[in-house]
């Protein structure tokens, strides 16, 4: 019995690393596949192909805006501060370096995002403040 157990646990192990993937998989095309029934569903009931059009850009799920580095750089860097601290109080020296790393990149990460603005507006203020010198 005890042999048994000490078998199915890595196997159980190694199958969890194909079975999540594969689920996510799936998932995600149940998903959009009620996505697509319901736009082509809509679309047969449409005669002017500009509202299709429309109708598409809805379920367009792709981001139109720039990435916010800043926000992202502010993510990044609690996360790196909570995981030093994990590691500073429970877990070791090794996980206070990962969570220093990790800090680290998110302040690179802020500061990336203060010398590219990435929105419309600032870029417009960032090219009138340049012609004005």
């Amino acid at each position: 019995m005890q042999n048994q157990i000490e078998i199915i646990i890595p196997v159980m192990g190694m199958l969890t690393g194909i079975i999540i993937p594969l689920a996510v998989f799936i998932w995600q095309y149940k998903d959009a596949k009620g996505k697509r029934a319901t736009v082509l569903e809509i679309a047969k009931n449409l005669d002017d192909p500009s509202k299709v059009q429309e109708l598409l850009n809805i379920f367009d799920e792709r981001k139109k805006e720039p990435i916010d580095y800043r926000r992202n750089g502010v993510i990044t860097l609690f996360v790196g501060i909570g995981l030093y601290f994990l590691g500073f109080f429970a877990l070791g020296r090794i996980l206070e370096g990962v969570g220093a790393l990790v800090g680290l990149i998110g302040i690179g990460t802020i500061i990336a995002g203060y010398l590219y603005p990435n929105t419309g507006k600032e870029l417009s203020d960032a090219v009138e403040e340049y012609e004005k010198q």
